[in-house]
């Protein structure tokens, strides 16, 4: 920065319109140019990881459950997948179908949230109504399969809880049908050829492809900026090895890639295409047999006796999603450590937001779909010194009734 000039700081968050969850980010503009850029999160922060150090390992499959409301199964499938790494235990073909219909109907409900948001930054408020109608029609396949909305509960080590049976697979294959054939063209003819979104969206919050790596940003965010990657299909899991399925980048819908919000918006519209085949092709490919897999000792004593270490990952709507496991000997995880697709992303948005107009920061702090209550933390920053340092749970209740 030139030192003699004046420079404006102007917050957007905690709390905003524009965010759905809180967290800040404080731009440094010259005039109408954005100049340098700030993010800061622990407004939401819970202890979870902390916590779980004192939980034996079936109750953490509930704390995963409830890291993020939005994309609670893909927490608890990662979680899942490492236990049973550690464990060595295999999963009926039956489960590993449901499994991944489940995923997918999450990742959808996850992108209709989002592109719902951007369509309300674009000022589009009756096709954020329809999208969130949507959203709701697919949450209610959510409930019809698992028997709830947000914590579906369905997911455990070595399988799932629950069945899909005649009456669910129907109504899903009608909801697919209805999907694929009523609703996504009128959205994809709104998004792609209406110059309203495009002059709102085109040129906001550009990342290339070197910065996309250098920030090793995941998910949507990675492949719009023109990198084909996805751990569904680069690292397969359960049944996603013999699902076909093509992975979305902007040159696949457009021939050409900017790396903008517009990419972003368009590769999250097309994943839940590519979604909605997944869960057709997994119903017709649904055998019959268990849900959950045997086991020789019960689960209770086998966690135990677990040691060493174990990392699961899987591909969660915002991208790749790690959870890390050290175990030795004991009831619960001697450590529990979850690595969130916004972690990864978020700080991409100092690039990002650079040269931006003021306008666009909704926009592009939209476009990367951020999902705060997963990556708060317990680390603390003192932002005059930089020194760094952490809190037990108690020490920060106590601080708080200090005040």
């Amino acid at each position: 920065m030139i030192e003699d000039k004046e420079f404006i700081r102007i917050p957007i968050g905690p709390i905003h319109p524009a965010l759905e969850e809180p967290f800040k980010v404080t731009i440094v503009t010259d005039g109408e140019e954005i100049v340098d850029v700030d993010v800061r999160f622990g407004y939401n922060y819970r202890g979870l990881e902390w916590i779980a150090q004192r939980r034996n390992f079936i109750n953490v499959m509930y704390m995963a459950e409830r890291v993020c409301g939005i994309c609670s199964f893909a927490h608890t499938y990662a979680y899942a997948i490492t236990v049973e790494n550690l464990i060595g235990q295999e999963i009926p073909e039956r489960a590993k179908y449901i499994r991944a219909i489940v995923a997918e109907l999450e990742r959808i409900h996850s992108h209709l949230l989002i592109t719902a948001v951007m369509a309300h930054n674009a000022g589009f408020d009756t096709w954020f109504m329809r999208l969130m109608q949507l959203r709701e029609k697919t949450m209610d396949m959510l409930e019809l399969i698992t028997g709830n909305r947000v914590n579906y509960a369905i997911m455990t080590i070595g399988g799932v809880r629950r069945d899909i049976g005649d009456k669910e697979k129907r109504m899903l294959t009608e909801y697919v049908d209805y999907m694929q054939r009523k609703v996504l063209p009128e959205i994809i003819d709104l998004f792609m050829y209406n110059k309203t979104i495009e002059n709102r969206f085109i040129g906001a919050g550009i990342l290339s492809k070197e910065d996309a790596r250098a920030y090793s940003v995941v998910g949507p965010v990675l492949r719009g900026s023109g990198i084909d990657h996805d751990i569904r299909r680069d690292f397969p899991y359960d049944a996603y090895g013999s699902l076909d399925f093509e992975v979305i980048t902007p040159k696949k819908i457009l021939g050409n890639v900017r790396g903008d919000s517009y990419d972003r918006t368009l590769v999250r519209i097309f994943e839940i295409v590519e979604s909605l085949k997944i869960i057709e092709e997994s119903l017709e490919r649904l055998p019959s047999g268990p849900i959950h897999g045997k086991q020789m000792i019960p689960l209770p004593i086998t966690l135990k006796r677990l040691s060493g270490r174990s990392i699961g990952r899987v591909e969660a709507p915002r991208g790749e999603l790690l959870h890390y496991i050290l175990a030795g000997n004991s009831e619960g995880p001697i450590r529990w450590k979850v690595r969130t697709p916004t972690e990864a992303n978020a700080y991409a948005l100092k690039v990002m937001l650079k040269g931006d107009q003021i306008a666009d920061a909704p926009v592009t702090i939209a476009s990367i779909d951020p999902c705060i209550s997963c990556c708060d933390r317990i680390t603390i920053i003192d932002t005059n010194t930089g020194e760094k340092y952490e809190k037990t749970f108690d020490e920060l209740l106590r601080l708080k009734s200090e005040r």
